[in-house]
């Protein structure tokens, strides 16, 4: 994701624009969580998205999930791991339509 922005082709992000994506990227996470595991089966879910730098921006997404005990089975890695997968697939798609309102 480091050189996204210049493939992308996409200006340096304003404020407002990489809180938007931290929301898009978090909610895309949790969203994909939940739509695999019932809220009440969670005991812990801590999304943390970041950004650093200007161009290229630096995304940092962390997940953190602990599934309730009645979960032992489920497999929590993988779904942590495929719910970063969706933030920064929804993070793609964000910073793609973001280039091209920029050349317009």
């Amino acid at each position: 994701m480091t050189s996204c922005l210049e493939e992308i082709g996409i200006a340096d992000l304003t404020v407002e624009q990489r809180e938007k994506l931290c929301e898009i990227a978090e909610k895309s996470a949790r969203d994909h969580i939940l739509s695999k595991v019932q809220e009440k089966r969670i005991s812990t879910l801590d999304i943390t998205v970041d950004t650093e730098g200007s161009k290229p921006v630096t995304v940092n997404v962390e997940v953190e999930l602990t599934l309730s005990p009645l979960m032992k089975t489920f497999d929590a890695n993988k779904l942590t791991k495929e719910a970063v997968e969706k933030a920064f697939a929804a993070i793609n798609k964000y910073l793609r339509e973001q280039a091209c309102k920029s050349t317009k």
